[in-house]
């Protein structure tokens, strides 16, 4: 037979490849993202609210952006920081921070610094529901934040710690997988408000670390020179640190109170410096205690650096809530916008399944919501130290140094301690993880 004569060979049946399979969790996630993304209109809607009809703005919670941003916005578009205030004391990079509004020239000062903070807020919550839904996070931190800044009522958006918080967030966030990018963000962070950059505290010994410092050293550096070569009078805020009393949210000022209001003796405060502090005998000696103090939490940190054994991917979360959460009880202000750093780090510790601070982070709920009593809520009533402002106080700081506390214990036993089993129940006895992978 030759070639042509023989029949063609058989046609290949193409069999279709079987249809993926629906992923049966997919409708779930995108439920659970939806009802995020409301929640966070719904609260947002509120705040923004409180902000806009707080008594016209001037001389109410959002005061602050009206009179004194305002005022020191004008003088840093002029090239010069403000110098001889007493209000400004906060590092060179605040300036900055201050002067993004500029962004907006289309709206007033007021309108663009709260779209800053509210576009803020929403890169944080993005950051966060990202993180959770990694394998093993947890969508607990983004519904933590979500739910929890609103309870601090319009304070938020009438300040600008939610910007600090976001670089915080953004550090601890992208500390694992790119240290480089976490201490820059951290050492940002630091030449705007300091805390920031206890966010590299718990960060695990190795190559890793030291890009992060080095991250941090480089941005922090670049930015201050940036500045001081841009304005004048960049370094003048040092000057008015040293001057700061004892504010009356601290644990001290609870102390006068609670002493005052057993003697029947009202309390001498004064305004200065921007807050309401006390004055009077024992005052300087409370107020260099609570520096100790502080000066003794470093300490504190510094040996469970050197004792802590095991890393886990939520170690370094841990370790930067923990160490916030200390220098805010030290601290001798404790502002209610304190509570906005502590709920952004707390959240992002509920982003991984192996924290050990959940019980902390529930303990600043209730935390937040009698800040928004005591301020605005009640501040007359603090102010004058009676039994109702006292009381309010005094129970939000008992809940701030029982969280410190708890989250210490909780950070030690994790990472220290030997035991059958530790606070997350899955350690074994013995065992040092300190893998470079789980770090």
């Amino acid at each position: 037979m030759t070639p042509s004569q023989m029949p063609p060979p058989p046609a290949r049946v193409r069999i279709p490849a079987p249809a993926a399979a629906p992923d049966p969790g997919a409708f779930g996630r995108r439920a659970r993202y939806a009802a995020l993304v409301a929640s966070w209109l719904a609260t947002r809607v509120v705040m923004l609210h409180l902000l806009v009809t707080d008594r016209l703005g001037v001389g109410g919670v959002s005061g602050e952006v009206y009179v004194l941003y305002r005022r020191w916005y004008d003088q840093l578009s002029t090239g010069v920081f403000p110098f001889g205030d007493p209000a400004w004391q906060y590092p060179p990079g605040a300036g900055a921070a201050l002067l993004a509004p500029s962004l907006f020239p289309f709206l007033t000062f007021f309108q663009a610094f709260t779209a800053v903070t509210v576009g803020c807020d929403a890169l944080i919550t993005r950051a966060l529901a990202r993180a959770g839904a990694r394998p093993g996070g947890s969508t607990a931190g983004a519904w933590l934040w979500v739910g929890g800044l609103p309870l601090l009522l319009h304070v938020p958006y009438a300040r600008y710690d939610v910007q600090v918080t976001a670089l915080a967030v953004g550090a601890l966030l992208a500390l694992r997988r790119r240290p480089g990018l976490g201490g820059v963000l951290a050492g940002l962070g630091a030449t705007v408000k300091v805390w920031p950059l206890l966010t590299l505290v718990g960060a695990p010994p190795g190559r890793g670390t030291r890009r992060a410092l080095l991250g941090a050293l480089a941005s922090a550096c670049a930015l201050l020179a940036v500045l001081v070569l841009a304005f004048d009078h960049t370094l003048d805020f040092a000057r008015q640190q040293g001057s700061r009393g004892l504010q009356i949210e601290s644990l001290g000022g609870t102390a006068f109170q609670l002493a005052h209001l057993a003697t029947g003796r009202p309390g001498r405060v004064v305004h200065r410096y921007g807050a309401i502090e006390f004055t009077g005998p024992y005052v300087s000696a409370v107020a260099a205690l609570s520096l100790a103090l502080t000066v003794l939490a470093f300490c504190w940190l510094v040996f469970w650096r050197v004792r802590a054994r095991r890393w886990t991917v939520a170690v370094p979360l841990d370790a930067a809530l923990c160490a916030v959460l200390l220098f805010t009880v030290t601290s001798r202000v404790i502002s209610p916008q304190y509570l906005v750093w502590l709920l952004g780090l707390a959240a992002v510790c509920l982003t991984s399944g192996r924290t050990t601070q959940r019980p902390v982070a529930h303990l600043l709920l209730p935390a937040a919501a009698l800040s928004a009593l005591a301020f605005p809520c009640l501040y007359d009533e603090v102010i004058a130290g009676t039994a109702l402002g006292t009381a309010v106080m005094a129970a939000r700081n008992a809940l701030l140094l029982a969280a410190a506390l708890l989250s210490c214990r909780r950070l030690w036993a994790s990472t220290v301690t030997t035991s059958a089993t530790t606070v997350t129940g899955t350690t074994k006895p013995g065992r040092r993880d300190a893998r470079p992978s789980d770090a």
